[in-house]
């Protein structure tokens, strides 16, 4: 995608346009987690495979219905507690300044992954769990902004616009890409069970609808969006990285979050049935990680 924008243009064409406005597709995200990971030849084909994917969606009268954007993880931070003294880190802003400047641009958010999750397993010694499974807790105190925060949540997204703004984009909005919590993991990974997933979601989700901004920004309602519906039962890694779904790969349900119309496929609602019917064609999404790596791969010639 990086290497001409007539294979931008065409892969939007049968990956985007062809389902439209049959599907609600609200954004594409551009590989995932790509700066600050360790492959450097995908860091330099990033930018202008999201300039091609952008120019394809602006010449296909696209660009106001779906959004270009592309996911960041922790990685990119140099730290990010507390809050306010989140910056990114000094290899990665090179890369990170021009990109942030295309999204300024056309009016693109920050994407970030956000897991209260992961850091709560690699530090379960200082990490208070019912602040990062948004119980009751003491919290933290932002001395630099006077802020208290009662939520590991909030925190990670401030922390991501303090390291904006001090990178000169103060403007732009953070939106979460993917957030969640494992419901199973290996006996060294602190608290993936079922019954705190469930809190995670369920408090994430009462969150999410009161429409509210964090501390930092007041106004800005947070938007975010839960990673992930399957679990993804072929991925590598730790057992947690193939336990975030809601639903099992066979359609049964992992664990119940409070969605009264959550139902296995054992006894298959209409959207079960259209994926088998129809092969995603009535599925409404409300962002698409659609073939994040393929995107950046074939700019390489892979």
């Amino acid at each position: 995608m990086s290497t001409g924008e007539d294979r931008a243009m065409n892969w939007v064409k049968e990956n985007v346009q062809a389902f439209l406005p049959g599907t609600q597709i609200r954004g594409i995200a551009v590989g995932n987690e790509i700066l600050g990971g360790s492959d450097m030849e995908l860091w330099e084909v990033l930018l202008p495979a999201a300039k091609n994917i952008y120019g394809a969606h602006y010449r296909l009268g696209l660009k106001e219905i779906v959004q270009v954007s592309s996911p960041h993880s922790e990685a990119v931070f140099a730290n990010s507690y507390p809050p306010s003294a989140c910056i990114f880190k000094p290899d990665v802003v090179p890369f990170m300044k021009p990109l942030l400047q295309l999204f300024s641009q056309i009016g693109s958010p920050f994407y970030i992954n956000a897991y209260p999750f992961l850091a709560y397993k690699n530090n379960p010694q200082h990490i208070e769990i019912n602040y990062a499974l948004f119980k009751d807790n003491r919290g933290i105190y932002d001395a630099k902004t006077k802020l208290h925060y009662d939520n590991m949540f909030e925190a990670q997204v401030d922390a991501a616009y303090s390291a904006l703004e001090k990178a000169g984009f103060n403007k732009m909005e953070v939106i979460v890409s993917k957030t969640g919590w494992a419901s199973r993991g290996d006996p060294d990974e602190a608290g993936a069970t079922v019954k705190n997933a469930r809190t995670y979601s369920w408090h994430l989700r009462k969150r999410l609808t009161k429409k509210k901004g964090t501390p930092l920004r007041p106004k800005i309602p947070v938007r975010a969006y839960v990673f992930a519906l399957f679990n993804e039962n072929s991925k590598p890694g730790p057992t947690s990285e193939r336990n975030f779904g809601l639903f099992k790969p066979d359609g049964s349900i992992a664990y119940d979050i409070g969605f009264t119309g959550l139902v296995p496929s054992s006894a298959p609602p209409p959207y079960f049935k259209d994926i088998a019917a129809q092969g995603w064609l009535r599925w409404s999404y409300s962002l698409l990680f659609m073939a994040c790596s393929v995107v950046l791969q074939q700019g390489l010639g892979s």
